[in-house]
């Protein structure tokens, strides 16, 4: 394919520009367990033709950067496959409802409902303790066995917060790892950093479902460009954030998360009101 073929039309800088977004969000994403593609979207939707285009071609690098950054957490053994065997199958039948809803909502009135919890979300991660058993644990110093979900109330809790947070990103075209993630931190006691790989594990099958619904549009609900030079520059940056994950005390990754989500939270406030 020809370098003509893959730009489609976009001019040099668009794609530059878009490169370089796509690979500090990944970054940031990678290290807090988020995929952030509501920050990417205004600018794949602007660049694109359409803006099904553009958000098909933001749904796709999200899980991309999904895809790369819970690689790198699997071989540290960052993700509870339990917790993910009940919360991606609530998150994609919740992805698929909020798609049929989505007509419904009024778009704006939704993202300010969504904004809400976020910003009360980032404000519980701030308030976040690490267990005093363990003061400033290391990200390696995380419980021996992830939480084994034996009780009927933590598979209901993991069920419901892959399903509600499912609706709302179906509804807004989003995969919303930045409102699942603070409340797997709040009603799970699952360690974070488990929490963080699990999470992007679950990410990745939600991206694939909402790339594989704006593929069957063509070329009007799926940029190829946006999604190669996007997909291209996101894996590197995924990479890097997933093994600075490591690095980082227990208390450290949560405040980077309550700061992710913080500047999420403005951002939809934005999206909304303008």
């Amino acid at each position: 394919m020809s370098i003509a073929a893959v730009a489609g039309g976009h001019n040099a800088g668009e794609l530059v520009v878009f490169a370089v977004l796509c690979f500090g969000l990944a970054f940031a994403g990678g290290l807090a367990g988020l995929v952030l593609g509501n920050l990417r979207l205004p600018a794949a939707v602007s660049f694109a033709d359409t803006v099904s285009a553009g958000g098909g071609a933001n749904v796709a690098v999200s899980g991309v950067a999904a895809f790369t950054a819970a690689a790198a957490h699997i071989r540290a053994g960052r993700v509870n496959w339990r917790l993910f065997g009940w919360l991606a199958p609530a998150s994609l039948v919740g992805g698929f409802a909020g798609g049929l809803l989505a007509n419904a909502i009024d778009g704006d009135l939704l993202l300010m409902v969504i904004a809400a919890v976020l910003f009360y979300g980032a404000y519980e991660l701030f308030n976040w303790k690490p267990p005093a058993s363990a003061p400033g644990s290391s990200v390696s110093d995380a419980p021996a066995k992830p939480l084994a979900l034996t009780a009927t109330r933590d598979r209901v809790v993991v069920t419901v917060i892959g399903l509600v947070v499912g609706v709302l990103g179906g509804a807004v075209g989003l995969i919303l790892g930045s409102l699942r993630m603070p409340a797997l931190l709040r009603f799970t006691a699952e360690a974070p950093q488990r929490l963080v790989g699990s999470n992007l594990a679950a990410g990745v099958l939600v991206g694939i479902a909402g790339a594989a619904g704006h593929l069957t549009g063509g070329s009007e609900g799926f940029d190829v460009a946006l999604f190669v030079v996007g997909g291209s520059a996101s894996a590197p940056g995924a990479l890097l954030g997933a093994r600075l994950t490591g690095r980082l005390s227990t208390a450290a990754l949560v405040r980077a998360i309550a700061w992710i989500v913080l500047v999420v939270a403005v951002a939809m406030t934005a999206e909304a009101l303008l």
